[in-house]
């Protein structure tokens, strides 16, 4: 069977870049072990008193701050690993294998192409999987091939989707690094590109590109930024293609460091077929926590922001918004983060990609490239770009919606908890017992006022008749309360 003619499975709805998060509630003893649900090293043990009630609460709370660690850190918690030990009936499938299958069923209709070997998880996508390539009469030049099935964000129709992802190699931009061939199905795409050694995020990171994406990333041993005029010439090629791409109405949404290539000193931007097959941001754990983050141009603003982050420091910023940034090689790098990450831009909202190319960092850079950009896309393709934009922004106005609400209820119910908000509601509840008993008394002096008061009437006084007036002190005596 063609790869073409794999029969449609529809696609993912899963959105691999919701945190998950995970409690220890209890531990069991079995078998002189303590079991507490976490396939991770566990603390030393105990040769004697290791069965004691304090040493199990004590070692189940050393392991949900690890856990807390690994959950709460960007890198580890999209990791495959992390996610099938977290959530094993969504990610029980072994996507490589799955990924090989249909590799293969494209070399049957393609045999000029040839696997040299699997680039075992380069990336940080659990669903997008690597091979590095030669052309068999070409042996010496060397591709990378990318397979990813579809996203939660993939709205375009099926016949919309593989004419789009087809026109990628026609897309000819001195900043958009190129794609040599591409094809789709029903249920994934596969795109062929020349092979780079050279990648920004490697750059920063003092990596090597064929190494696994944690081992590169996750915990540097030289923190390192770039020389500023690299920050500024790199900068203003990266918003240069963003603002051809929202030209052309093409929705991106993936801006990060690791889909940045290098030649020389010329920046490629990577993975513009992601927001064609739906593929959440490596961001979004970020922007949907900020309701005026809701455009996929506002999203690569904000993209841009961290992504400047990274060049400047060396690493990511340890949370967003960012409060004070550190010093910086010119106040011009930091005014253009806190344009982009700091809490009055994430509360307002972003600056358009023109606003930041006219800010002082970037409006002094000469750009030499003489290459004329070029990707013609289709009218009818352009209107159901659009649409999916719209859609896939729609999608994020709800998240963010309804985290926001959930925020607001996890608040009120930290709040009603705290150990101040017990106290007030202890100091009222004394308040209205007494406040109910004052009033009970008063109540029952009043009813026993009225009984005596009724007696002595009934005794001495004759009966008044409708022309004799009640005297006003007697009513005001009986008046009820």
């Amino acid at each position: 069977m063609a790869f073409m003619e794999k029969p449609p499975a529809g696609k993912v709805l899963l959105d691999d870049t919701v945190p998950l998060t995970a409690a220890i509630e209890a531990s069991q003893s079995l078998q002189s072990h303590t079991i507490a649900g976490l396939s991770l090293p566990l603390p030393p043990k105990k040769l004697i008193g290791n069965m004691d009630r304090e040493f199990i609460a004590e070692r189940q709370k050393g392991l949900q701050n690890y856990l807390n660690v690994i959950t709460t850190n960007h890198v580890l918690s999209n990791c495959e690993l992390v996610k099938k030990f977290l959530d094993p009936n969504n990610y029980s499938a072994n996507y490589t294998e799955i990924a090989l299958q249909q590799v293969s069923m494209f070399f049957r209709s393609e045999p000029k192409w040839e696997v040299v070997e699997p680039l075992k998880d380069i990336g940080w996508r659990i669903r997008k999987k690597y091979f590095l390539m030669k052309i068999k009469n070409q042996p010496k030049e060397r591709l990378v091939l990318s397979w990813a099935d579809l996203g939660p964000d993939k709205y375009l129709s099926d016949k919309d989707f593989q004419c789009l992802i087809k026109l990628l190699p026609s897309c000819l931009h001195p900043y958009i690094y190129r794609v040599t061939f591409a094809t789709a199905n029903e249920s994934s795409a596969l795109l062929i590109r020349m092979f780079n050694e050279k990648g920004l995020k490697d750059l920063i990171y003092k990596a090597k590109p064929k190494d696994p994406f944690l081992k590169k990333y996750c915990n540097p041993k030289k923190i390192q930024g770039l020389e500023l005029q690299q920050i500024k010439t790199y900068g203003r090629q990266i918003l240069e293609v963003l603002k051809f791409l929202h030209d052309k109405g093409f929705p991106y949404g993936h801006l990060h460091a690791s889909n940045v290539m290098l030649d020389g000193d010329t920046c490629r931007l990577l993975d513009l077929e992601n927001s064609l097959l739906g593929l959440p941001s490596f961001y979004r754990s970020y922007f949907s926590q900020f309701r005026k983050i809701n455009t996929l141009e506002s999203v690569d603003v904000h993209c841009f922001g961290h992504l400047l982050y990274e060049m400047t420091y060396g690493r990511p910023p340890d949370s967003v918004p960012v409060d004070s940034f550190p010093p910086a090689p010119s106040m011009a790098v930091v005014a253009v983060l806190e344009s982009t990450l700091s809490c009055e831009a994430c509360k307002n909202g972003m600056p358009t990609v023109s606003r930041l190319l006219q800010m002082p960092l970037f409006s002094d850079v000469l750009l030499t490239t003489s290459e004329k950009p070029q990707f013609k896309i289709p009218t009818k393709l352009k209107e159901a770009l659009r649409i999916a934009k719209e859609c896939i922004e729609k999608r994020l106005i709800e998240e963010q919606k309804q985290i926001h609400q959930h925020r607001r209820l996890t608040r009120a119910q930290s709040h009603h908890g705290s150990e101040e908000e017990r106290k007030k509601r202890k100091i009222l509840a004394r308040k209205k017992s007494k406040r109910s008993a004052v009033e009970n008394s008063e109540e029952y002096s009043a009813k026993y006022s009225n009984s005596n008061n009724s007696a002595g009437s009934g005794a001495s006084s004759p009966l008044t008749s409708p022309s004799s007036p009640t005297p006003p002190s007697t009513a005001v005596e009986h008046a009820p309360f």
